[in-house]
């Protein structure tokens, strides 16, 4: 419930409602007219919405797919059959944890949404053309207004997925780059997670490891690995990284805490960590989800001297 002002009249108050209320019709003519669809509403709403987000990226868990647009299970299946009957989706185990379920599209629903897609463009383009420069930026500005307040309150999506092509890549890129900027570390340690990723990539156990790429709103921002650790009953925790633009969204938790329960999952009984003593931010992460620092030494493998540190979890 919005709150409407202190020592407003009732008078006053009921005249605010009635603008909200004028606005709500409005807005509710203009999405019909819109609709995000194709005119002969072949879709509805919800269909278009879901394949939407589907088309964002190659899969999707059916779980973050009902997270991201507020769908109960029971509407989510239904809605997901409707579609899948028309041949517009499959759903499927996750090769990452059989008891899981994902969704993408088909050839013939990505065809689909780019009509979608190409229709409610136009349709908007032709209600901005309604107006002039100056109005559609003051219309602009008034909708980023409405969502500030209205929606402010709540956090952008994060979604977790597994790694396509070219991903891997960019964990190395990203973070030979930020931690150059931030700290000024050499190439070594750039070098180091190259190293790493052509480990992954190459002798990957598709049971027992696996990698996480974290997206906001639709970006690549962040990403973690689980991987084999010096014996059977122990996983390390490695290439957690999370985007300056991403940072306070919790892209870190939720990052840490999906690498911890798929450790779990698969049978590991420990799990360890290595990071340095100036990276606060992230062992608030790592101690919040119950690591523990077991050892320290000092390291000037990246350039400047740091202090090392080991963080073990057990379960």
């Amino acid at each position: 419930m919005v709150d409407l002002g202190k020592g407003v009249c009732c008078g006053g108050q009921v005249s605010r409602v009635q603008r909200v209320r004028a606005f709500n019709r409005l807005y509710t003519r203009v999405i019909g007219v819109l609709n995000e669809g194709p005119v002969d509403a072949e879709y509805s709403l919800s269909e278009s919405r879901v394949l939407f987000e589907l088309a964002r990226r190659e899969w999707t868990e059916v779980g973050e797919l009902r997270r991201v647009l507020g769908l109960d299970a029971g509407y989510a299946s239904r809605l997901l059959g409707r579609l899948g009957e028309r041949g517009l989706l499959v759903r499927e185990r996750s090769a990452e944890d059989a008891r899981r379920q994902v969704v993408r599209l088909t050839d013939r629903g990505r065809e689909v949404f780019a009509v979608l897609d190409q229709r409610s463009s136009a349709q908007i383009g032709e209600l901005l053309a309604r107006f002039g420069e100056d109005e559609q930026r003051e219309l602009l500005d008034a909708m980023a207004t409405i969502t500030r307040i209205v929606g402010g309150e709540h956090d952008p999506t994060v979604v977790l997925r597994a790694p396509r092509a070219g991903d891997l890549g960019w964990v190395v890129h990203r973070h030979g780059a930020v931690y150059t900027q931030e700290h000024g570390w050499n190439d070594g340690f750039e070098a180091l997670v190259a190293r790493i990723v052509a480990d992954y990539l190459a002798h990957r156990d598709p049971v027992r490891e696996a990698a996480w790429i974290a997206e906001l709103n639709g970006e690549r921002v962040g990403s973690i690995m689980c991987a084999r650790g010096q014996d059977e009953q122990t996983a390390k925790l490695r290439l957690l990284l999370v985007e300056p633009s991403a940072r306070g969204h919790g892209v870190g938790a939720r990052l840490v805490a999906e690498c911890v329960s798929f450790a779990k999952s698969v049978g590991y009984t420990t799990m360890e960590l290595w990071t340095v003593s100036l990276l606060a931010s992230a062992r608030r992460i790592y101690q919040a989800a119950g690591f523990e620092l077991v050892d320290e030494q000092p390291n000037s493998d990246f350039g400047p001297v740091l202090t090392g540190q080991t963080w073990r979890l057990k379960w």
